[in-house]
Formats: C-alpha cells, structure tokens, sequence
C-alpha cells in the first residue's frame, strides 16, 4: 500500500503548457507537483527550435510580463533574434528567436528546480481521483495516489498519440516517448465532446551535409529585440540561418508518391494545422507555385542537427529522402530522424471556464493542445492562466478571468472557449479587435501590475517595473505640460494647419511625423531620458490617437451585431477578405452580424467590411 501524498495543485505533463501551470501556481503560493514521464525532457522543445513570431510573440511577451518562464528562457537560449513585420507598426510586429534546444530545455530545469513550492515527480498518471463529482487527485501506473485540490492536464500530443510514416505508424506522445493511452482511456468517461488532431514534423537533417556555400544567408537583427523585460542583449552565441526552395523536381517527387502520404493515404483521421501545412499540402493546394522556401535552421550551438522549416511531411522515409535530395544545397544531406505527422485527441474547448477549469468536472483544468491549439506559445499561455486559477482554486480566491481587451492571452481563452476549434488554433494579430493598445512592447504596462496584485511577480522584476513606469510616467507628464500653438509648430518644421489649436508636447508626439531632430529641438525632455523609455514614449503617443477610433468601430459593431445578412449576401464580391474566410461564410452563411461573429477565424476586420458593404448596398438600393 503506497502512502497517499498531498499537494494543493497536481499539474500533469512537462511541456511548455506543464512548466508554466506549475511555476504560475507554486509563485500564486500553492504547494505544487509537476508529474512527468521523464524529468530529463522537462521543457523539451518537441518541434520547430523556435520561440514567437507574429501574434504568438506577443503571447510570449505577455507570460514575461506576469513573470512566466517561456520569455527569459528564450532570450537565455537565443542563437537568433528578429523582429518580424519591422517595417510595420509596433502592433503588429513579432519578436521571433531561434533557439538553442539544449540551452532551453536546461534553463526551464533550472527554474523549475530552484521554484519554492514546487515538487518535480516522474511517473505516468493513469488515473484521476474523483470524489463527490469532483477531481481530488491522481493515480500513478506504480499505484502511487496524490491527493490534490486542484488537477491541471498538460497532456500535448500524448493522450492516444498515434505516430505516421507512410502507411506505418505506431502509438507515441512524439519520437522517441511512449504515449499516455490509459489516462486518455479513463477521459473516455468523462462526459465531454472530443476529437481527433494531427500536427507534423520535417526530417531533421545532418548540417555537416549540407552545401551552406550555395545558399542564402539569413542573418538576425543587429539590434535584437528581446522576449523578456528583464533583459537587454542576447547571451548565447548568434549564428544565421539558411534560405532554399523547393524545385519542380521536388513537386514531381512529391505528386508522384501522394498515396503512400499518410495523410492522403487515408491513414490520418485528425485535421490538421492550415497555417502550418505539410510539404504535401502545399504541392497540391498550392498547384500553381513552381517552388516553397525551406528555412534551414540550426538546432544549436554544438548539435550539428538541423531543422528544414517547410517540408513536414508523412511519406515513407525513402521518398523523403529523395525529395530532399532534389533540393539545392541539400543535394547529399543526410537524414537524422524522418519527418513524422502525429495525431492525437483533444477536447472541445467549449466545456471550460473562463479559468479553463472542465465546468462538469470541479477541479480539472485543461491546458495547451488538449484544448485544440497548435504551437508552444499558445499551449504556455493556456499553462500559466490554468496553473494560477488552480492554485487560486486550492486556495479558496477568486479565479483569474482574461479578457480579450486587455490581453492576447484573453483573446486565446474567449476564441477557445466561445468557437471552439475545427482545426489547430493558431494566434494570430488579426484575431484581437483590440490589437492596437495590446502590443507586444507595452505588456508589463497592461499585466505585470495585475500579476503583483496576484501575487506571482518576483522582487526584482517589480522593482524594474515600477522603476520603468515611474520613468515614463514622470517624462510624459513633463510632455503633457507643454503648450504649443501651431505658429510654434511651424517654426520648428512640422507642417501643421493654422486652425488656432493648442497642443501638449504628448500630443505633438503623437500627431505629426518629425525627425529626431526636430523631435530633440521642440522637446528638449526627451534627449536626457534613457533610450527605453524615449521609444516607449513615442510608441504610447503615436497609438493615442488611434485607440479612441478603435473603440468606436468596436462599439459600432456591437451595436449593429443583430444586423440581418441577406441570404444572397456574396462574400466572393468583398476585395480585403481572405480566401479561407469567404469559405467559410459562403458555407455557412450566417444570418447575422452575431452569428457571423461565431465563426471560427472571424475577424473584426472581416465584420466591419461585412456591415460596411450591407449599408453600401441599401443606400443605392433606397437612391433607386
């Protein structure tokens, strides 16, 4: 008989979901046991070596800002740094970083290790407890029981996880780990809709094999941006990437062995990810395309492993061999481990709270992709508000809700659970109505007071914090106090109109495009703040003004949510919306506003254009 061991919060699975649920509940104050199969994989990252991009940076940025693990970690493990739509503003730019794997996975550890209250276990959970309708705990296949207020399932691609190659396969959570079949089993009884999911993988290649000579360079930004707040510079070594394309060869390659693809086999049940399609999808949905970029990015600084962004795929290994053969540079690279797709079940995310706990089931919290999300930094946000409300449930507090105007992390939870999911959810910026206040630079102001308020920032982030905004706001109130006429204005180069308005330096900021000099001579404040906070500064102004339009077309749209859409509404006539969107609504043709706002990928944007194009409509109807 094994002693029964007590914790206040159970977190199941040790991905980048499991990491943050457990760091997030043992820093809310709870007493917390992290269960995995393998300590040693602990923040493994299991695909692309790879943090951020466009809306996923985001996401990243805002666990750093409530003091998650995932933005230090990478910028800890960051070989390669850039800024994705730079030419772009501030709201819709995309911190990435490659990543060393192994620098990664031991910074995670670290952390983890050295985290108060938190347990780190190695077992399999076979079992939960259930005592009055309620989750108390878990089983380990050992027999071991812990008891538990709160339980958070991080399962990742592991509950039922099937592994294709061509037309073999075999069950797996991801190569190499066995996957979690009697807890998926014992979920069979739980009263929920569920469903099967598939994401891939591309060969990984041998980077001592490939003619870099001949390829092109991707280097990162002279001047990286980083993930967390906390930090300035990179630490590790920075190296480039490289850039080739598919041929016609490939395609050829590719069109002729599409029966032995896994997927086009009719081995695969799950639907996959569209953003993120296989090499096979792309040749045959992408007809008219001769070639496809394949980034060819470094795993680490001493692993000579090297991850092909582009081709994943579920042929047999013989036909990924040929096909990456035909591609330049990699005309003799050698395979290391064969490109792989994995299917595996997911629960409609339509059954959570708002603090992602199973409503039917008190005390079960559902994290990362058991929820039908795709990618590391949806499934680490998922961990962190799951892991902070079951420890805030443990504790008897009130949960944590996030909402969609104040987060991308709201964004995540409201679309998860008011949608719920067809196909792998992504995060993208055009999924947030509100995305021109919720940038990615201005994180730790929208969340990291909250996060102190909780409880689960650390002593010295929130001194920086409060150091920081003291400092923007002591300069923006000097900004404030400013007065210029427009003759003022006119003096100093900046076109304005002569209509007579007074303007406070803030808003001169943010209304007229000047240089730096002109920027320096108007306002003299802004040469002696620290470079930080002058672009802070300049950011916060330049989007003032664009906020109060924002609100607007929000609270039109809700106004005119109960509009009725013609039957013969004809989506394919709208020039701006996306060809997967007019897809979808010609399918299912919504008969309002508000129905149309359920739609899976639906978008603000797309909303606005709708209504827009209905009024067009009626007016030149009314004027006949």
């Amino acid at each position: 008989m094994f002693h029964v061991k007590h914790f206040d919060v159970v977190v199941i699975g040790g991905g980048h979901a499991g990491t943050e649920a457990a760091s997030a509940a043992a820093r809310a104050g709870a007493q917390v046991a992290l269960v995995t199969q393998k300590i040693s994989t602990i923040g493994m990252m299991s695909c692309n070596p790879a943090i951020g991009g466009l809306g996923k940076g985001h996401l990243v940025r805002e666990i750093d800002a409530l003091d998650g693990l995932m933005g230090r970690a990478a910028d800890a493990a960051g070989i390669q740094f850039r800024l994705l739509n730079r030419r772009k503003g501030p709201a819709v730019q995309g911190p990435r970083a490659q990543a060393d794997r192994a620098l990664y996975r031991a910074f995670v550890q670290r952390e983890l290790a050295d985290q108060q209250n938190l347990s780190l276990l190695e077992g399999e959970v076979v079992d939960l407890i259930v005592d009055n309708t309620r989750v108390g705990g878990v089983v380990l296949a050992d027999g071991q029981h812990i008891s538990a207020h709160a339980v958070v399932l991080t399962a990742g691609t592991f509950l039922n996880g099937l592994i294709h190659i061509g037309d073999q396969r075999h069950a797996g959570g991801r190569m190499g780990d066995a996957p979690s079949t009697r807890l998926g089993d014992r979920l069979n009884d739980l009263d929920l809709k569920r469903g099967r999911l598939k994401t891939g993988t591309p060969p990984r290649l041998d980077g001592r094999t490939i003619n870099w000579s001949i390829l092109e360079e991707q280097k990162g930004d002279d001047a990286p941006t980083m993930f967390s707040f906390l930090n300035s510079a990179p630490v590790a070594r920075q190296v480039s990437c490289g850039v080739t394309r598919t041929n016609e060869k490939t395609h050829d390659i590719i069109r002729a062995n599409l029966s032995r693809s896994a997927m086009y086999g009719g081995h695969i049940d799950g639907v996959g990810p569209r953003y993120c399609p296989s090499i096979e999808d792309k040749v045959v949905r992408f007809s008219d395309k001769d070639s496809h970029q394949v980034f060819l990015e470094p795993e680490g600084l001493t692993d000579h492993t090297v991850y092909p962004n582009g081709i994943s795929s579920s042929l047999p290994i013989e036909v990924q061999t040929a096909y990456v053969g035909s591609i330049l540079g990699l005309e003799q690279a050698k395979i290391l481990q064969p490109a792989y797709a994995i299917e595996y079940d997911f629960f409609d995310p339509r059954a959570l709270s708002a603090g992602l706990e199973v409503q039917n089931l008190p005390g079960l919290f559902f994290a990362g992709q058991i929820n039908g999300t795709t990618g590391y930094e949806e499934a680490a946000a998922q961990g962190l508000a799951a892991g902070l409300n079951a420890a805030r449930l443990a504790m008897d507090a009130d949960q944590v809700q996030f909402h969609r105007s104040g987060s991308y992390i709201g964004v995540l939870l409201d679309d998860l659970r008011s949608r719920g999911v067809t196909e792998p959810y992504r995060m993208f910026t055009s999924r947030a109505e509100y995305r021109l206040s919720l940038r990615a630079d201005n994180a730790d102001q929208r969340l990291t007071e909250q996060g102190i308020g909780l409880g689960i920032i650390s002593e010295r982030r929130k001194a920086s914090f409060y150091s920081k905004m003291n400092s923007l706001n002591d300069l923006k109130a000097r900004l404030q106090q400013r007065n210029f006429t427009p003759r003022d204005l006119l003096e100093s180069g900046v076109h304005v109109s002569a209509d007579g308005s007074r303007r406070s330096g803030l808003d001169v900021l943010g209304a007229f495009v000047m240089t730096t000099e002109q920027q320096n001579a108007l306002l003299p404040e802004l040469l002696t703040a620290e470079p930080e906070i002058r672009t802070q500064v300049l950011r916060d102004a330049m989007y003032g003004r664009y906020l109060d339009r924002q609100q607007i077309q929000i609270d039109q749209l809700k106004r005119e949510e109960g509009t009725v859409i013609p039957a013969d509404f004809s989506y394919s006539d709208l020039s701006g919306l996306s060809g997967e969107l007019t897809s979808k609504l010609q399918r299912q043709r919504p008969a309002s506003l508000a129905v149309a706002a359920q739609i899976e990928g639906i978008t603000p944007a797309a909303l606005a254009l709708i209504l827009a194009n209905i009024r067009r409509t009626a007016a030149l109807q009314e004027a006949v």
